[in-house]
């Protein structure tokens, strides 16, 4: 039993030392609503599609290699991507960054400050924001269908000479 706890110990803290940055953590000081302006910002000139998940959602198990893939197929064009975790315990979103991994930044968002801010109605949701900084759609859901309309809508703003 002790052995199991300690490999299980052992490898969450390489998955998180292997993941890319948590840019927010559990540390009442920061403010996730300024941790995503500062993103937005940093990209702004890009198209930045902006991912709401949590660890206990279905479709965002099969959302985060449609992502990374999305990311290394169109990052030369300019995209970007941006998620940001819901659940309120951080191990249970370390858990689900083990599983499926993301290439791309997370921002942990226990408090839900961006999700109101944002209004969610479900999830995953999902916002795609164009290269001067405006959202340009916003979506609930994941599946196949769905899938191809948001790589569809991104692809169009990507292609887009503005």
């Amino acid at each position: 039993m002790l052995l199991k706890k300690f490999k299980m110990g052992f490898f969450l803290a390489l998955s998180i030392t292997l993941s890319p940055p948590i840019l927010a953590n559990e540390n009442a000081e920061v403010n996730t609503l300024e941790v995503l302006a500062q993103q937005l910002a940093d990209k702004k000139g890009n198209v930045i599609y902006v991912d709401f998940w949590a660890s206990w959602c279905i479709p965002c198990r099969k959302s985060f290699p449609w992502m990374n893939n999305l990311k290394s197929k169109h990052q030369a064009q300019g995209l970007s991507i941006i998620s940001i975790n819901l659940d309120h315990d951080r191990e249970l979103a370390d858990l689900f960054l083990q599983d499926n991994p993301a290439n791309f930044p997370v921002i942990y968002d226990p408090k839900g400050l961006i999700a109101r801010k944002y209004k969610l109605k479900g999830m995953p949701s999902s916002f795609i924001v164009n290269r001067q900084g405006k959202i340009v759609s916003g979506h609930v859901g994941f599946n196949e269908e769905k899938k191809l309309a948001y790589e569809k809508e991104i692809t169009a703003l990507l292609n887009k000479s503005e």
